[in-house]
C-alpha cells in the first residue's frame, strides 16, 4: 500500500506534480480496493438497496459488460460482514478533471438509513487529500447534505442539484411512436459523429472526448440527421453509469418532437441491453420532467453533484498571484460545471 503524504499547503502547480506521482492505492484507512473477480458479489450487496443505490449498481455493471471506463472500486474493510452496513468508493469520478487524476473525482454510496457511514471519508487520509480540490459526481441527496457538513467547515463548495426520473414501464408497454418528419431518420450514433456531439455538450469541461468515443463504440446511442445532406439535428446517447444522457438538440430543430422520439428509442435500446433507464434532471429543467413524465418515467428521488475547493488551497493560490507568479487557470476552470444539464 502506498500512503499519501498530507501536504498542508498546495499551489495549482504543486497539484499536478503531487497527482502525477501518485499510484493506484490498494488499501486506505477505511476502505480497500475491489478485485474484479468480487464485483458480482458488490452487484448483489448493492441490489439490497435499490432504487437508491441505482447509479452505482449500473456504474459496476456497465463496467462489467462493456469497460467503457476503466474505474477503481473501494469498499470499506468491514465488507461483507452482515452487521455491518457497506460503504462504496469509485475513482474516478467523472472521466475529466483540471489534472485528469484518477483520485481526484469520486463516486460514493452508503444505505441512506446509516447516513453515520459517511464519516468514513473524513478520516479517510490515503484515498483523499482534503486540502486540494475534489469533485464528486452525482449522489444522493442525503448523503451530500451529511457530506456538506463535512466539507463546509474545511473548504468553499459549488452545488449541482437534480431529480432522478425512473423508466417504470416494461419493454412491450414502451410503444413507439412515428418520427415527425419525413425530412429526418434515425439512426445510431457513428465514431465520426462523436466530436460535434461533444462539443455541444453542456458539461464537456467534466466529460471527456473519449469517453464520448467507448460509448459510442461500445454503447451506442441515437442520433436525428436531416436528409439528404445527413446533418446531425438531435442526440442522446446511453451513460458509463447505465444513465439516458446528453439529449440535446440543435437549435434551429427545437420544437419539432426529435427528443420523445429519441428518448422512446434509447429506452428501449436500454432495456434490451439489460440497465434500468434513468435520468437526472436539473430542478429547474420542467420541459424535461414534462417529456419523461409522458414517457412513463416517475420521479424517485434527488441527487447532487459538488466541486469542493478548501479554503487553504484558495488562499495558497491568491499568495501566489499576489506574489506575482504565474498560476495555471484550470484551478478555476470547473467552476463553469453550473452550466451543465441533464
Amino acid at each position: 500500500m502506498r500512503r499519501k503524504e498530507k501536504i498542508p499547503s498546495m499551489s495549482h502547480e504543486i497539484v499536478i506534480r503531487y497527482f502525477k506521482e501518485m499510484e493506484i492505492i490498494s488499501e486506505g484507512k477505511n476502505f480497500r480496493l475491489v478485485h474484479d473477480d468480487e464485483l458480482p458479489s458488490i452487484l448483489d450487496a448493492l441490489e439490497k438497496f435499490l432504487p437508491h443505490s441505482l447509479k452505482f449498481h449500473q456504474t459496476i455493471k456497465t463496467y462489467l459488460n462493456h469497460r467503457v471506463w476503466q474505474f477503481y472500486f473501494y469498499v470499506s474493510k468491514n465488507w461483507p460482514e452482515q452487521d455491518k452496513a457497506p460503504v462504496f468508493l469509485h475513482f474516478p469520478g467523472c472521466t475529466m478533471t483540471p489534472n485528469n487524476h484518477i483520485y481526484e473525482s469520486f463516486g460514493f454510496f452508503c444505505p441512506i438509513d446509516s447516513l453515520e457511514c459517511v464519516g468514513m471519508l473524513q478520516t479517510e487520509d490515503v484515498l483523499f487529500n482534503w486540502s486540494v480540490p475534489m469533485y464528486l459526481n452525482y449522489t444522493h441527496v442525503n448523503i451530500v447534505d451529511q457530506m456538506e457538513e463535512f466539507f463546509k467547515t474545511i473548504g468553499r463548495i459549488e452545488r449541482i442539484q437534480g431529480e432522478v426520473y425512473l423508466c417504470k414501464d416494461d419493454l412491450d408497454a414502451l410503444e413507439l411512436g412515428e418520427l415527425p418528419s419525413n425530412e429526418v431518420e434515425l439512426r445510431p450514433l457513428r465514431m465520426e459523429d462523436v466530436k460535434g456531439i461533444h462539443d455541444l455538450y453542456p458539461a464537456s469541461e467534466i466529460e471527456s472526448v473519449e469517453v464520448f468515443e467507448r460509448l459510442v463504440e461500445v454503447l451506442p446511442g441515437y442520433g436525428i440527421f436531416t436528409i439528404p445532406d445527413d446533418k446531425l439535428a438531435a442526440w442522446m446517447v446511453q451513460s458509463y453509469y447505465g444513465a439516458m444522457f446528453s439529449m440535446q438538440t440543435k437549435p434551429e430543430h427545437r420544437r419539432k418532437g426529435y427528443g420523445i422520439y429519441l428518448a422512446q428509442n434509447l429506452a428501449r435500446l436500454v432495456i434490451k441491453r439489460g440497465y434500468k433507464p434513468f435520468v437526472v434532471i436539473r430542478h429547474e429543467n420542467e420541459a424535461s420532467k414534462s417529456l419523461y413524465k409522458k414517457l412513463g418515467f416517475e420521479k424517485l428521488f434527488d441527487m447532487a453533484r459538488i466541486v469542493f475547493t478548501p479554503f487553504q488551497y484558495e488562499d495558497n493560490n491568491k499568495r501566489i498571484t499576489n506574489d506575482g507568479q504565474h498560476v495555471n487557470g484550470n484551478t478555476t476552470t470547473h467552476n463553469g460545471v453550473n452550466n451543465h444539464k441533464v
